[in-house]
């Protein structure tokens, strides 16, 4: 059997005959020429080294389905994926009562399925709150883990490939939750939300709790009238007066390490207005601040490290078990573009937020509204559209043989996003060029920008 981990959870483990199966279903619906060569059959038993190269065979098989527009958004692909999880997980298909936390401490109860995927789950919260269909495309359900201050460090996006239920608690820690929260970034979006009672109150209340946990910067004056306009219970008006705060709309995330601008770096990374905002820590103790444009990163790139001997296979996620780096290529100037490296467990989840930023901004160039995200299915759940899909994070194949080799490549790339041209530079950290996202909204800079 190999073992499938996303952010270095185990997600399912399945078996060579398995994939071998969803390869041929792949093959039949969308043809031999669209699919990826599989690994072949061997007749006779494998030795340890060919049992190695099977499962690098199959990692580069899987990624590349996952990578591809067409198969990595299939139902056909992701059911596998949903089934072989709730298969590995052994838990029945029944009727549960799952928890969805809501930003300002409520709990929501929504009677689903074991085997409901995550749209059929969002939909239900939405139903539960009376959030009209034209909204739900505004907001997402995210796995977190509660920290001891109260607040939240995010896990990743919950994608359409799991089943949220059997996500969360195949965990066995009740300090991992799933959360609603809005998964825009441009607040003129805000408008569209506010129109609408539901969604005026939880944009309100995820913004009293960004506030209450210092993720958006408040004077004293901004801190008294932001207290007067909550006595009145003015929603909009807080909302409107929130936005003009520094970093209204930014995820914040967990204390890491890069290497800008120099090695070893302490860094506090926030995710918001089309950038990464860097707080670092330097050597001498010194605190600088400075932010990278996502307009201005020509590509960037998620490495996993896996420690060989690490425990059983699905133990605790809390445990800094896979080392992973999100690294970027960044227009510094007019002809100078340099690498930035940020080290930290939350990667995949930061390559989510820029594939994501990306995607918006590329739907709003091309005149598309956020409101067109989501379509009706056959069957009455929600599903993303083909040019709107949640960015995906495919699976690390691993094998229980520990002689393998522990380094492992992930990747993100967004269906609407492909790779431009990546021409070699000078960079000690060049890969493949499969390794990469490329950006279709890097812009370069010109005399009148510098």
């Amino acid at each position: 059997a190999y073992n499938i981990h996303v952010n270095g959870v185990l997600h399912c483990r399945v078996r060579y005959s398995q994939l071998l199966g969803l390869h041929e279903q792949l093959r039949k619906e969308y043809g031999a020429n669209v699919v990826p060569a599989f690994p072949p059959k061997k007749i006779f038993t494998l030795t340890p080294a060919e049992v190695e190269q099977r499962r690098e065979q199959l990692e580069k098989y899987m990624q590349a389905v996952r990578q591809d527009p067409t198969l990595g958004g299939s139902e056909t692909f992701n059911s596998f994926l949903r089934k072989a999880q709730q298969e590995t997980q052994q838990i029945p298909t029944e009727e549960v009562v799952l928890e969805v936390l809501l930003s300002n401490g409520q709990m929501v109860k929504v009677t689903i399925l074991t085997s409901d995927q995550t749209e059929d789950v969002l939909e239900a919260v939405a139903s539960k709150l009376d959030l009209p269909d034209d909204l739900v495309g505004y907001f997402s359900l995210f796995l977190v883990r509660q920290t001891k201050d109260g607040a939240f460090s995010f896990v990743r996006k919950l994608q359409e490939f799991e089943l949220p239920y059997v996500s969360v608690t195949s965990l066995h820690n009740p300090e991992f939750q799933i959360i609603l929260r809005k998964s825009y970034w441009d607040s003129a979006y805000d408008d569209d939300v506010m129109e609408h009672r539901v969604g005026l109150n939880l944009l309100y209340a995820q913004t009293v709790s960004d506030i209450e946990h210092g993720w958006i910067l408040v004077n004293k004056e901004q801190h008294r009238q932001l207290k007067s306009l909550q006595e009145k219970v003015s929603k909009k008006e807080f909302i409107r007066l929130a936005q003009t705060l520094k970093y209204y709309g930014y995820l914040k995330f967990d204390p890491c390490v890069t290497d800008f601008p120099e090695k070893g770096c302490h860094v506090v990374v926030s995710a918001g207005n089309n950038e990464l905002n860097f707080q670092v820590r330097l050597p001498n103790e010194q605190i600088k601040e400075g932010s990278f444009k996502v307009t201005r990163m020509r590509c960037w790139r998620v490495t996993s490290s896996v420690p060989m001997n690490n425990g059983p296979s699905g133990s605790s996620p809390g445990k800094s078990e896979v080392k992973l780096e999100l690294a970027f290529e960044y227009l510094m100037s007019k002809d100078r573009l340099q690498w930035v490296t940020i080290t930290s467990p939350q990667a995949i989840m930061l390559s989510i937020c820029l594939q994501s930023m990306v995607d918006e901004l590329m739907v709003k160039k091309s005149g598309g509204s956020i409101r067109k995200m989501f379509r009706r299915r056959v069957n009455g759940a929600l599903r993303r559209s083909d040019s709107q899909q949640a960015v995906k994070s495919p699976p690390l194949l691993d094998s229980p043989d520990a002689s393998w080799e522990p380094m492992a490549k992930l990747s993100s790339k967004l269906t609407s996003v492909s790779l431009r041209g990546i021409s070699h530079s000078s960079s000690a950290n060049d890969v493949g060029a499969n390794d990469f996202h490329g950006n279709y909204a890097f812009e370069g800079i010109g005399d009148e920008d510098l």
